[in-house]
């Protein structure tokens, strides 16, 4: 007998493999010899074969249907009919995202304006209009709404650059 039969599990898996093999024609005359001999001798075999035969007849027999020769035409033709969405460019106003840029630039020269107003520009005797070291920040930065304030701005600079960056270097990638 031969070794990979031996060796091998007489399981569905194994015996279907084998038998597929045999009745595809891959296998070599040893082989094909012991699967004849198991087709002979053991029932169980011999019903998975003529399963499987009829199921490869039934493969082999059906005629699979092909588009006709102008399918594609007839699909083009049928999607041409439909209005297409315009790209993203076309209905994102600029101007609005210009805009909104703009407030946020604002909104930060204005903090920074205000605590500069805040300042006690007396305190200080250095050549400097004020001294670093004796400027106290809690006055500015203490309020639970100015830092809140100040992270929502952060976060959406932030955003704004990720978009600017993006846009920078989806337009390189097209000219490259």
């Amino acid at each position: 007998m031969n070794k990979e039969f031996s060796n091998a599990p007489l399981g569905d898996e194994g015996m279907e493999e084998k038998l597929w093999s045999y009745i595809d024609g891959a296998t070599s005359g040893e082989e094909r010899s012991t699967i004849e001999r198991l087709l002979k001798e053991n029932q169980e075999w011999k019903e998975k074969y003529s399963e499987l035969l009829d199921l490869h007849r039934l493969v082999q027999s059906a005629s699979l249907e092909e588009p006709s020769m102008r399918f594609t035409k007839n699909v083009m033709e049928e999607i041409a009919k439909y209005h297409i969405a315009p790209a993203t460019k076309v209905y994102i106003n600029k101007k609005i995202i210009t805009g909104i840029g703009l407030f946020f630039i604002l909104t930060i020269v204005g903090t920074i304006i205000y605590s500069f107003g805040q300042l006690n520009w007396t305190a200080s005797d250095n050549s400097l209009p004020f001294n670093t070291p004796k400027v106290d920040f809690n006055k500015i930065f203490n309020n639970t709404y100015m830092n809140i304030f100040m992270m929502v701005n952060v976060v959406l600079g932030l955003m704004l650059l990720d978009r600017w960056l993006t846009a920078k270097k989806k337009k390189f990638q097209k000219e490259a």
